[in-house]
């Protein structure tokens, strides 16, 4: 019977049915332009995606397997990403033809129209037109159910074909009798080693028309890392196979078991669970509005939100670890897909509101992947974690649910497993302990990942304080104001440091890899943790405001690198990515309330829409719709781990939330919602919490360059002119054994000859900052150099004599050690000052081919005594495979067979050229990287 509710209206008492969330789900949202989502059936929180695949090239705007400007289907797999940046999944695809076997995905794909489409909440429907097959899906948590009606008479097939989107490492079909298969997919992508086992079941018998496979054919069992095989079953017009498709990340026995979540064939009523499901989940939020578009785009934002993360165990709670051991879940759900670089923002939050019990699951999730994996997730996908994005954001996940008073998991074991990960020396996290920030020297993205550190070391801080840790607690909220370090009170901006000093090719615009997914302006105002202290450091409520209004009013362009993520640009606003989403909302905290709400119901209202191109960028794994949800109630989480929202006028007139304890509330614009849905948790009284000082910002240290030819004068500045500065050089190669050294007073910049490294600190009362180093050589020659190629102005080195000043860079490019031109041979002519016996000559080139950086084909040496005419000294190729994915350096080094005399050595490295099929980037031009160029 369907629910009902009760109005009373003129004295009649009306019966209506209750609202149907699930029939204002539109899965097609997002299908275009940069959404990245996917339109199949799946469950909430589900193992199984099932969807078609329309991209099996890996490129960007196919991550999800499906993107709706195509036209082709080339088969339909049971595991999807929704709305990532990075490809991955699509295991085991089944593709129906009829006639003629065919392995070739362009022959046994099929055109398809959008007219034939149907998409809903646990459901999704197509007809192939190369066959006229109709085909119907829909699932259960763990198994994927197809129908396929073939409306000719012939022979029908069914491809399964393992080695579809990604890399297949090795892959065993089993043929357990003529209505069941077994089959283990071991393949790599994004996921470096991901397992799943799979049992596909046939209403009824299927023989086997072809197979491939290279490795095992025997008795009825196939193995390789190229296998396919096509089954096979005569038709009438009109006859229906179907199949049933359950997986397993542990093991046959788990996929066996798995398969009991459907026990019959009857495809309606499982369509009829399915929907049923999605309806319980959706109906935790009842929103009241006329406009039929808004409920579309609002129940499809938290259908997205509820796609993900994804359940990863078996039904007797087996699951792949992240040691890659078979473990079992004791008292909780283990998931999977934990894309927290994106979701600590919003999507975590709203689960605190509505899916206490799941955040706890969650929690209980990274403390296992802490136990079997070494560190909490940074961006986890099937028990591999692929260090995509920065921070360690599963802290915020944990310090809001400990704040919010979630309970369900050991708060002792989180709180341990958050400090060891934020202890670890990797991924700048060594300098920024030591120095109290991350320079461009010591790793790429500097800027984004102190800024990112110091708000997850505050989160670490708050459970400190729930805990009664006070050491801790005081040592976390020092290193939470590490974002004063890279504040530039002089220009208003976060900024990169460079060997202690300012970057100085400072735009605020640029997009470039001091950042991440993003520029200055994006990153300026990311202090969730501090947020009075933030505005104090603009200088008040007033400049604050005018610093967010020039970001919102700004032109809508960036510079540098073309950033694909960065889309729906406000100003220098973007909220296509996620580094922005609080910004509207920090207008709350200098009284200009008008203000958020202007700017979150114009996002509201232009950037979400009820049409496949409905997003404005990638959904990534609900935050994008998390957004969506909590700003149209009305409320948003600026800052995850304090236990309050942040509030604004809602999109809607009313809506109620079904509580996880029973009860509702039900908000309208003047309803408060600040501790909506929160538990108070009290300190730990018994510790002696003394507020954390302030930090005192460390100083800059500034010169020309950081390689000199003779001498070279050194500043230091500190950012308050009545902190004092403190300074110590030591010189590359002195002997200081019988010297007492000691820091002292800065009182004017210096001058140094020799190779020196200059440590400083400040003093302000009895405070001092952290010591900062920077390191300044003398060059080892004179030598001057002509660049004849153009340098991409991201990757310059310094400048053409950074090409010659003995400094190496590393395999990590992005530090900016690197000169990169791309398109084009690189050549450089250099002049020695004097004819010179030349003996030897070395070129260092490196190669990150995902990066299209790419070995030149060869390198050639020439020599000249008057710089115009040139002698060709000798040509040197390498073995460095281009695809070969590690990181590499090569140096091209010509060893003469006898010294010659010249006084100008030009090098000519030839360019990759374009690149080939086998790339992701096919079609686009190579880059070449140099570094040094040594001449003896």
């Amino acid at each position: 019977m369907k629910s009902l509710f009760t109005l009373v209206l003129s004295g009649w008492v009306l019966l209506l049915p209750a609202q149907n969330n699930t029939s204002f789900v539109n899965p097609m949202i997002g299908t275009d332009g940069h959404g990245h989502t996917f339109p199949g059936a799946t469950l909430p929180y589900g193992m199984v995606q099932l969807s078609p695949d329309t991209r099996i090239d890996g490129s960007w705007d196919g991550c999800s397997g499906y993107h709706y400007s195509d036209s082709v289907i080339y088969g339909f797999s049971h595991t999807h990403l929704n709305g990532t940046g990075c490809s991955d999944y699509g295991d085991i695809m089944l593709m129906p033809t009829m006639g003629d076997v065919s392995f070739d995905p362009k022959v046994y794909g099929s055109p398809f129209s959008h007219t034939t489409e149907k998409a809903s909440a646990g459901y999704y429907e197509v007809r192939l037109e190369k066959h006229q097959i109709q085909v119907r899906f829909t699932a259960s948590t763990r198994v994927g159910f197809h129908e396929y009606t073939f409306t000719q008479a012939g022979l029908a097939n069914l491809i399964l074909d393992l080695n579809h989107r990604d890399k297949l490492l090795y892959g065993e079909i089993r043929v357990v009798n003529n209505r069941t298969l077994e089959v283990l997919r071991r393949s790599e992508a994004w996921a470096k080693d991901q397992w799943v086992f799979a049992r596909i079941e046939f209403d009824t018998p299927m023989s086997i028309a072809r197979v491939e496979a290279n490795r095992s054919q025997q008795n009825d069992f196939y193995t390789g890392t190229e296998l396919k095989i096509s089954l096979q079953k005569s038709v009438n017009a009109g006859d229906k196979i179907k199949v049933k498709v359950t997986l397993s990340p542990t093991s046959y026995e788990g996929a066996r078991l798995n398969s009991s979540e459907i026990t019959g064939w009857d495809f309606n009523q499982v369509q009829k669970n399915a929907e049923k499901a999605w309806e319980a989940e959706l109906s935790k939020i009842q929103i009241s509005t006329a406009n039929s578009d808004q409920k579309t785009v609002f129940y499809t934002a938290l259908y997205h939100t509820m796609m993900q993360p994804n359940i990863a165990q078996d039904l007797d709670g087996s699951y792949r670890g992240r040691d890659n051991r078979i473990h079992k879940a004791e008292g909780f759900t283990y998931y999977s897909v934990f894309s927290l670089w994106d979701t600590f923002r919003a999507a975590h939050p709203l689960y605190t509101l509505i899916d206490k019990k799941r955040t706890a699951d969650y929690i209980n999730t990274f403390i296992k992947q802490y136990e079997q994996g070494g560190r909490l997730p940074v961006w986890e996908l099937a028990s591999n974690e692929t260090d995509c994005m920065i921070g360690y954001h599963a802290v915020s996940v944990i310090a809001d649910a400990m704040a919010k008073g979630i309970h369900g998991f050991d708060y002792q074991k989180a709180f341990e497993a958050s400090k060891h990960s934020a202890m670890l020396d990797h991924l700048g996290l060594e300098a920024y302990k030591k120095q109290g920030f991350i320079a461009m020297d010591d790793e790429h993205e500097s800027v984004s990942k102190t800024l990112e550190y110091a708000y997850d070391d505050w989160c670490i801080a708050q459970m400190a304080k729930i805990l009664g840790k006070s050491d801790d607690y005081q040592y976390f909220m020092k290193r939470a104001q590490a974002w004063k370090n890279v504040f530039d009170p002089n220009t208003g901006f976060m900024r990169p440091k460079k060997n202690g000093g300012w970057d100085k090719s400072f735009d605020p615009r640029e997009i470039n890899n001091n950042f991440t997914e993003g520029n200055s302006w994006q990153y300026s105002f990311f202090v969730p943790q501090d947020i009075t202290g933030m505005i104090e450091a603009y200088g008040g409520n007033s400049k604050f405001e005018a610093k967010l209004d020039e970001m919102f009013n700004s032109e809508s362009k960036t510079t540098g690198r073309e950033q694909v993520d960065v889309t729906g640009l406000i100003g220098q606003y973007a909220h296509g990515n996620e580094p922005s989403h609080h910004m509207a909302y920090l207008y709350n905290f200098i009284g200009k309330p008008e203000k958020t709400k202007e700017k979150v119901h114009y996002i509201l209202n232009t950037f979400y829409k009820n049409s496949p191109d409905g997003l404005i960028g990638n959904e990534d794994c609900g935050q994008m719709s998390a957004w969506y949800v909590l700003s149209a109630l009305g409320m948003y989480a600026v800052t995850p781990g304090i236990p309050e929202w942040t509030q604004t006028q809602p999109l809607f007139s009313s809506a109620t939330i079904q509580m996880e304890d029973g009860s509702r509330v039900t908000l309208t614009p003047e309803t408060p919602k600040s501790r909506l849905g929160i538990t108070t948790v009290p300190t730990n009284t018994q510790a002696n919490f003394v507020t954390a000082p302030k930090i005192v910002p460390v100083p800059v240290i500034e010169a020309a360059h950081k390689a000199f030819k003779d001498q070279m004068q050194v500043t230091i500045t500190a950012q308050h002119l009545s902190h004092k500065i403190f300074y110590l050089v030591t010189v590359k190669g002195a002997d200081y054994s019988r010297v007492k050294r000691t820091f002292v007073p800065y009182v004017a910049p210096f001058t140094i000859d020799a190779t020196s490294t200059v440590s400083a600190y400040v003093m302000e009362g009895t405070q001092t900052s952290q010591t900062i180093f920077a390191s300044f050589f003398k060059k080892p020659n004179t030598y001057a150099i002509a660049i004849n190629s153009t340098y991409n102005p991201q990757y310059h080195a310094g400048g053409p004599e950074g090409l010659l000043d003995g400094i190496h860079g590393t395999t990590n490019w992005r530090k900016g050690d690197w000169q990169g031109c791309q398109a084009q041979d690189f050549e450089a002519v250099v002049d020695l000052k004097e004819t010179k016996s030349i003996s030897t000559c070395k070129t260092f080139c490196l190669q990150d081919t995902r990066s299209w950086i790419v070995m030149p084909t060869q390198v050639a040496y020439y020599s000249s005594l008057d710089g115009v005419n040139f002698t060709l000294l000798g040509t040197l190729t390498h073995t460095v495979d281009p695809q070969d994915y590690e990181n590499s350096i090569h140096d091209f080094a010509l060893q003469l067979p006898k010294p010659i005399k010249a006084r100008y050595l030009k090098v000519k490295a030839i360019n990759f050229g374009k690149l080939p099929e086998w790339h992701i980037g096919a079609g686009g031009d190579a880059f070449i990287f140099v570094d040094e160029i040594e001449i003896n």
